[in-house]
């Protein structure tokens, strides 16, 4: 596969219940919007009435915590058939999900949580992502996860990890910068070195978000602006992959829609400081 065969929607903000009634007045300046799939896999009412008239307006992508791609448990059919029924219904640009587990014995401990990074977890993790594909009819993404401790059994880096499973499943990437800012944090190692090592054929959407500091580690929690370094780290991703979709996530401490729009304004500006062709001036006669 090759990322070509996903749209270049621009930038885009998730949508959360928080800004339906001001987003459905106010139809905001942005390019697409990125919903939580399970939000949405309901039989009727207000979510549903209000990512009809979103869609009507918007591309959207449907974006999961719960498809557990990590898990020993079987794979949930029950919950697939749904996604794919709402796929139907919108029509997503595509669906992504996380390189994670998220339920053991049939619990959901929502949560996402950690896989081992070995050859073994490569292979039994590509397998489910390719079972999930032949149902869904389509390529997904797998989302890297913030992490917050180690298996002893890892013996491969999270990069080269992250790289194998989308390779063995030929799977898209859904490239989390905050993530990889956090976990460079917490794990010390070099986040350009992470991102330089994912192939540039497989990337096809940016996360962005805010995070917690707090001090000797970071937390993922999505409720504050995008750090000045994680900015930095972006222009970096864009350096190596180019015109890929970013798309800000503002899950906590969620502010009036116009900050999270601005935020999603200031990656445009960004992406342009990188990748904007130059202007230069008129020559006069």
């Amino acid at each position: 596969m090759n990322v070509s065969d996903f749209p270049r929607l621009g930038f885009g903000l998730g949508l959360r219940r928080e800004h339906y009634a001001d987003v459905l007045d106010t139809m905001p300046p942005i390019d697409w919007f990125e919903i939580i799939s399970e939000n949405f896999m309901v039989d009727g009412g207000r979510p549903l009435e209000v990512l009809t008239a979103v869609r009507d307006h918007y591309p959207i992508v449907m974006h999961g915590v719960a498809m557990s791609l990590g898990s020993t448990d079987p794979l949930n059919r029950d919950y697939l058939r749904r996604l794919a029924t709402l796929a139907r219904r919108f029509e997503p640009a595509w669906i992504s999900d996380h390189l994670c587990w998220t339920g053991v014995g049939g619990r959901n401990l929502h949560d996402l949580m950690p896989i081992p990074f070995t050859d073994d977890a490569v292979r039994h993790v590509a397998r489910r992502i390719r079972d999930v594909q032949d149902v869904l009819g389509r390529r997904i993404l797998i989302e890297n996860v913030s992490t917050y401790m180690q298996y002893r059994a890892s013996t491969l880096t999270e990069w080269d990890f992250v790289a194998a499973v989308a390779d063995e499943a030929d799977c898209a990437i859904l490239l989390d910068v905050n993530n990889i800012f956090v976990n460079a944090f917490n794990h010390r190692f070099d986040p350009a070195t992470y991102i330089d090592a994912i192939p540039r054929q497989r990337v096809a959407q940016f996360h962005l978000a805010g995070h917690s500091d707090h001090g000797s580690y970071l937390l993922d929690t999505h409720d504050h602006p995008v750090r000045e370094e994680v900015w930095r780290l972006y222009q970096h991703a864009e350096r190596r992959f180019g015109e890929v979709p970013a798309l800000l996530e503002w899950d906590d401490n969620i502010p009036p829609r116009s900050e999270p729009v601005a935020t999603v304004n200031e990656a445009r500006r960004h992406h342009d400081a990188v990748l904007a062709p130059p202007k230069f001036a008129e020559l006069s006669r």
